[in-house]
């Protein structure tokens, strides 16, 4: 008899699998995101030297014109709401896109009409578009999507145009001289507007375009697109939200020009300077702040109370 002998299948050697996360992903390797700190180091390294001039000028801008002095918050702002939204990123699938490439070529060219045709504002505008570009090309659409709010909020740190910066400047010089005149006659104080200055008794207030409200208007929008973002409010409130930043700046301009005006009436023309240039500028932001807050309480009890009144209806 004879006997057979099969042999054995060779056992396949023993690979561990990579840990999981609890959300099911599997962690990156260590070389990969080397590679990609590498590589976003790298990008920012970069874009810091092209623009070096760029952003040296918006700095100084900040610190030399009051109407600007609130770009300072704005990339801390930026920043914070990426970190506020680090868990979607953890969650999102992230393939580069070659249409990125198209976006950072777009600003490439803004950049070249804008300093061939002397415009800062395309200049400082494709900053923007270059880092949209790049997000996309490293992540694609779900990547953009993500850090597009914070991109898009960074434009509150960018000058105006000058033109329009001009315009919106007189209009908001004469809305300001016509509602604090009116307000110092509700008050009992003598004030006539002529042009842009308000003549009291015995002083002249000019409201100048540095004193229209400009940049209250501008830090107002911030604030007001910041309060809408954190609150996570529907369409309709946030529009509201952000539309009412413009009657809230007039409002502050206007409180602070009726103050100035009543100070320097009652012969306190050292406090009505100190209160105009200095306490003014500090007590605008927490002003304006609070009337946002209590429009945001007032939208909430109003969307509440029609939600009840349909509830009622339906039953």
């Amino acid at each position: 008899m004879s006997t057979q002998i099969t042999a054995s299948p060779r056992s396949a050697p023993f690979v561990a699998a990579p840990p999981c996360r609890r959300d099911g992903t599997v962690p990156e390797s260590n070389t990969i995101a080397r590679g990609k700190i590498a590589a976003v180091v790298a990008a920012c390294s970069l874009i810091a030297w092209a623009y070096f001039t760029t952003l040296s000028d918006i700095v100084n801008r900040w610190m030399d014109d009051p109407q600007y002095s609130h770009g300072f918050l704005v990339p801390l702002f930026s920043i914070y709401w990426l970190w506020r939204k680090r868990g979607d990123f953890r969650a999102i699938s992230r393939q580069p896109a070659w249409w990125g490439l198209g976006i950072v070529g777009l600003a490439v060219a803004m950049r070249l009409l804008g300093l061939f045709f002397y415009q800062p504002w395309l200049d400082s505008g494709s900053f923007l578009v270059l880092l949209a570009g790049i997000v996309a090309a490293i992540g694609g659409r779900p990547l953009l999507a993500w850090a597009l709010p914070a991109i898009l909020f960074l434009g509150f740190m960018l000058p105006l145009p000058y033109r329009f910066q001009s315009m919106l400047g007189g209009s908001l010089q004469q809305i300001a001289t016509m509602w604090s005149t009116y307000a110092l006659q509700t008050l009992g104080v003598p004030a006539i507007a002529e042009g842009n200055v308000i003549q009291l008794s015995e002083t002249r207030v000019g409201v100048f375009e540095a004193c229209s409200g400009l940049s209250m208007l501008v830090t107002f929008f911030a604030m007001a697109v910041a309060v809408v973002m954190l609150t996570g409010r529907n369409r309709i409130e946030r529009v509201v939200v952000f539309l009412s930043a413009v009657p809230i700046a007039v409002l502050a301009n206007v409180a602070r020009i009726t103050i100035t005006g009543a100070l320097y009436e009652a012969n306190r023309n050292d406090l009505a300077r100190i209160v105009f240039h200095d306490v003014a500028g500090l007590l605008m932001m927490p002003f304006g702040l609070g009337l946002l807050l209590l429009e945001l309480h007032v939208l909430s009890r109003a969307v509440v109370s029609v939600e009840a009144r349909r509830g009622s209806v339906g039953n």
